[in-house]
């Protein structure tokens, strides 16, 4: 039997190998957050958010569905850019591309967080809960040692019943709720275990952009539920 494949993932190489993957797959996801914070801030400095936000709602729920989809797309697009065949520049493109498209979906919310409430804390508030879970989340993976694979399926299911419902509030016009909120921060915490066992153990030494990219998404939708949580929270 042949085993090159298998020996070419990143478990199975020298302790030296494996810091220097997870050096460059954290330090990418560190860019990858540093970026996006770059990105919002030129929006809102700019003036550009309010204009974006305006093209984004101008057409009404149809609108915003259409443009939901796009950014699907661009987000699949990005993550198929960043696989690790492709060549490097290639990789790096499709991450740029996917902190890009990150950065517009967070504009509607954090218009709100910035300019539509008088608690000036709850973005550092979220950002710090984020980062505390997502560390937690790290460390337990870790320690533990088991491979979480397994998550993959399960997280695959739930996100596509997360669209759908996501999609159906779009066209049928209810509000998902806090409850709704609640359940994609479980889904974007199994996320960020289920990737991070992924990087562990189911990487090759070339794949850390795409590692950073696939862990950054977990991310980013975690911040994103927490932050909306924190926002429901206050209006009750």
């Amino acid at each position: 039997m042949d085993y090159a494949f298998e020996r070419d993932f990143v478990y199975q190489r020298t302790a030296d190998e494996r810091a220097t993957f997870m050096r460059r797959t954290y330090g990418h996801l560190a860019a990858a957050i540093l970026a996006f914070t770059a990105i919002e801030f030129a929006f809102f400095t700019t003036g550009i958010a309010e204009e974006l936000i305006r093209a984004i709602f101008s057409g009404g729920q149809m609108g915003m569905l259409l443009v939901l989809v796009a950014f699907i797309g661009a987000g699949y697009l990005a993550q198929y850019w960043a696989r690790a065949d492709m060549p490097l520049g290639m990789q790096y493109l499709g991450l740029g591309l996917y902190v890009v498209v990150e950065a517009l979906i967070f504009l509607p919310l954090l218009f709100i967080a910035v300019r539509l409430t008088d608690q000036p804390n709850i973005l550092p508030t979220a950002a710090t809960l984020t980062l505390a879970l997502f560390g937690g989340l790290t460390a337990v993976t870790f320690v533990s040692g088991k491979d979480f694979s397994f998550l993959g399926p399960i997280i695959t299911i739930a996100s596509f019943v997360a669209l759908g419902t996501i999609i159906a509030g779009m066209m049928f016009g209810f509000s998902l709720g806090l409850f709704f909120s609640l359940a994609m921060i479980v889904l974007a915490s199994g996320a960020i275990v289920y990737q991070t066992s992924n990087i562990i153990y189911h990487y090759r030494a070339d794949q850390y952009v795409s590692a950073a990219l696939n862990l950054f998404a977990a991310v980013a939708l975690l911040f994103y539920y927490v932050l909306l949580t924190l926002l429901r929270t206050q209006r009750r």
